[in-house]
């Protein structure tokens, strides 16, 4: 097992999920953030409970708007407005400057409420220990 999901397990991934489900029921989400992080959550656990419209990253050219990604339509970070999702979920380690730059910049006059994908004191942990 790898460390990523060594972690995952030990902070209990799965019971933060369904807390999350239970929290964004008849919500819509786009996850924002497609490297190891939501790689690792991917492969390992069932995200169909949450109503996920759609997924972004900076890596995704806006040419591949409406294609797919882990089985997700691609939206270009530019457009999430036009979705109009309840909330984003930020699935990166290091969330905290992507937090504060949605929060203050990009998302600031919209009633987007952003969240990280994975509880805070895990990502702390991360942060620590994948940099």
């Amino acid at each position: 097992m790898d460390d990523l999901l060594e972690q995952l397990e030990t902070f209990k991934f799965d019971k933060y999920l369904k807390k999350l489900n239970r929290k964004l029921k008849n919500k819509t989400v786009v996850i924002y953030g497609a490297g190891l992080l939501f790689n690792k959550i991917i492969e390992n656990y069932d995200l169909s409970n949450l109503n996920v419209i759609g997924i972004s990253d900076r890596k995704f050219e806006r040419e591949e708007e409406g294609q797919e990604a882990f089985g997700y339509k691609i939206i270009p970070l530019e457009k999430i407005k036009d979705y109009n999702p309840d909330y984003i979920l930020i699935s990166t380690i290091n969330y905290m400057p992507i937090l504060d730059d949605f929060v203050h910049n990009l998302f600031k006059k919209t009633k987007i409420k952003v969240l990280p994908l994975v509880d805070k004191p895990f990502l702390v942990l991360l942060k620590e220990i994948f940099g």
